[in-house]
Protein backbone atom coordinates (compact mmCIF):
# COMPACT_ATOMS: atom_id res chain seq x y z
CA UNK A 1 0.00 0.00 0.00
CA UNK A 2 1.37 3.35 -1.44
CA UNK A 3 2.35 6.18 1.61
CA UNK A 4 0.30 8.60 -0.65
CA UNK A 5 -1.95 6.35 -2.85
CA UNK A 6 -3.91 9.56 -4.56
CA UNK A 7 -1.43 11.60 -5.20
CA UNK A 8 -2.39 12.40 -8.41
CA UNK A 9 -5.52 13.83 -7.58
CA UNK A 10 -4.79 15.69 -4.59
CA UNK A 11 -5.36 19.54 -4.60
CA UNK A 12 -2.49 21.41 -5.21
CA UNK A 13 -3.01 23.12 -1.17
CA UNK A 14 -3.06 19.26 -0.74
CA UNK A 15 -0.01 18.43 -1.66
CA UNK A 16 2.10 21.42 -0.57
CA UNK A 17 0.74 20.81 2.86
CA UNK A 18 1.80 16.86 2.71
CA UNK A 19 5.65 18.75 1.12
CA UNK A 20 5.61 20.87 4.29
CA UNK A 21 4.99 18.27 6.83
CA UNK A 22 7.55 16.32 5.15
CA UNK A 23 9.92 18.73 5.37
CA UNK A 24 9.12 19.74 8.66
CA UNK A 25 9.59 16.62 9.75
CA UNK A 26 13.04 15.57 8.32
CA UNK A 27 13.79 18.74 10.04
CA UNK A 28 12.69 17.67 13.22
CA UNK A 29 14.75 14.64 12.61
CA UNK A 30 18.00 16.64 11.74
CA UNK A 31 17.87 18.86 15.08
CA UNK A 32 17.07 15.72 17.16
CA UNK A 33 19.93 14.11 15.81
CA UNK A 34 21.99 17.26 16.26
CA UNK A 35 21.10 18.31 19.79
CA UNK A 36 21.68 14.82 21.16
CA UNK A 37 25.35 14.85 19.64
CA UNK A 38 26.31 18.10 20.63
CA UNK A 39 24.06 18.41 24.07
CA UNK A 40 27.18 16.34 26.26
CA UNK A 41 29.30 19.05 24.77
CA UNK A 42 27.42 21.99 25.85
CA UNK A 43 27.41 20.68 29.41
CA UNK A 44 30.96 20.04 29.74
CA UNK A 45 31.45 23.43 28.23
CA UNK A 46 29.07 25.03 30.52
CA UNK A 47 30.46 22.85 33.73
CA UNK A 48 34.12 24.27 32.98
CA UNK A 49 32.87 27.60 32.65
CA UNK A 50 31.13 27.54 35.84
CA UNK A 51 34.08 26.09 37.76
CA UNK A 52 36.63 28.73 36.09
CA UNK A 53 34.39 31.74 37.42
CA UNK A 54 34.14 29.98 40.38
CA UNK A 55 37.65 29.52 41.05
CA UNK A 56 38.46 33.12 39.69
CA UNK A 57 36.83 34.34 42.88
Amino acid sequence: MPLLPRWRFMTDEAKALTKRVAVSAVALVLAALLLRTLLPWMLLVLVVWGLWRWTRR
